[in-house]
């Protein structure tokens, strides 16, 4: 469906974009990024430029620019140019949820590794260190949950993306 499409109404398109900004705003990121986030999520490409998102959202390009760099540093958003122009498109790529489940994987697995040296350190026959163990073997597994969970995702994408072309297939066959 097109931005510009009757079928595509504007102000719930506008709603959409300020409660999940709100919802991702109450989870801890900037504000002005998760406005940004959330109107490249809900346009159809999945890509605006910095014109587009100051028209969109009534904000500057300098805004814009802080919210993209952080966008960017997180790894929810990526910079591209569009051929033939010196204009940047910011884009939100189709396995962004995928991606920062991952990276979030190897934050854990840092907080781990610290927490295991400091059950060593504190001993884990003491009451902190006991406790720093059993954080321990919290992340562990959830580690080993999150890995499982991933894989289980991406086996349901391939399944349904074969699924998608099998019935274009068919489809196609139909018309020929």
């Amino acid at each position: 469906m097109n931005e510009n499409s009757p079928s595509r109404n504007p102000e719930a398109v506008t709603r959409f974009v300020e409660r999940f900004a709100a919802v991702m705003t109450e989870s801890g990121m900037q504000r002005t990024a998760s406005r940004v986030f959330a109107a490249i999520v809900s346009a159809d490409d999945g890509s605006l430029t910095s014109a587009e998102l100051s028209e969109r959202l009534g904000i500057s390009p300098a805004a814009v620019s802080g919210a993209i760099r952080y966008l960017v540093q997180v790894g929810l958003a990526g910079r591209e140019r569009d051929p033939g122009t010196r204009r940047d498109r910011y884009r939100v790529h189709d396995d962004v949820w995928y991606t920062t489940f991952t990276q979030r994987d190897a934050v854990l697995t840092r907080w781990e590794n610290a927490l295991r040296e400091g059950a060593d350190s504190l001993g884990r026959d003491t009451p902190a260190g006991a406790r720093l163990a059993e954080s321990v073997e919290f992340f562990e597994f959830v580690q080993e949950e999150v890995a499982a969970m991933m894989d289980r995702w991406r086996a349901l994408q391939e399944q349904r993306r074969a699924a998608v072309a099998g019935a274009a297939a068919v489809g196609a066959g139909k018309k020929g």
